[in-house]
C-alpha cells in the first residue's frame, strides 16, 4: 500500500506523517487489496480537515472529516474509511 500525504496550509511534520501511516496500516488488516491511499490535510481558519481517497480492487472510497484538532480529524477519517472498507469487502464476498 502506497500512502501519499499532502498538506494545504499545513506543514506535514514527521509525527503527523507517522500518525497517518500507523492509522492507515491498520486498514490493511481488513482488506489486503488496497493499492494507493491519497490523504489531504487542510487548515481553513479554525477547522482542521482531513480527507482521503483509497484506490482498491473493485473501486474507490472517499471520506472527509472536519474537527478542531488535526489528530481528531484523522481519527474520524480513519473510522469512516474503516467502515466503508468493511462494507466494500462484504459486497465483494456476496458476488
Amino acid at each position: 500500500m502506497q500512502i501519499n500525504l499532502t498538506g494545504h496550509h499545513v506543514d506535514i511534520t514527521d509525527s503527523l506523517r507517522d500518525y497517518v501511516n500507523s492509522k492507515f496500516a491498520k486498514l490493511e488488516r481488513h482488506f489486503d487489496n488496497i493499492t494507493i491511499v491519497h490523504v489531504v490535510l487542510t487548515l481553513e481558519k479554525l477547522q482542521q480537515i482531513a480527507e482521503a481517497k483509497i484506490n482498491l480492487s473493485g473501486g474507490e472510497i472517499f471520506a472527509t472529516c472536519e474537527q478542531d484538532d488535526m489528530y481528531a480529524a484523522i481519527d474520524g477519517l480513519f473510522d469512516k474509511l474503516d467502515r466503508q472498507v468493511i462494507k466494500h469487502k462484504e459486497k465483494l464476498k456476496q458476488k
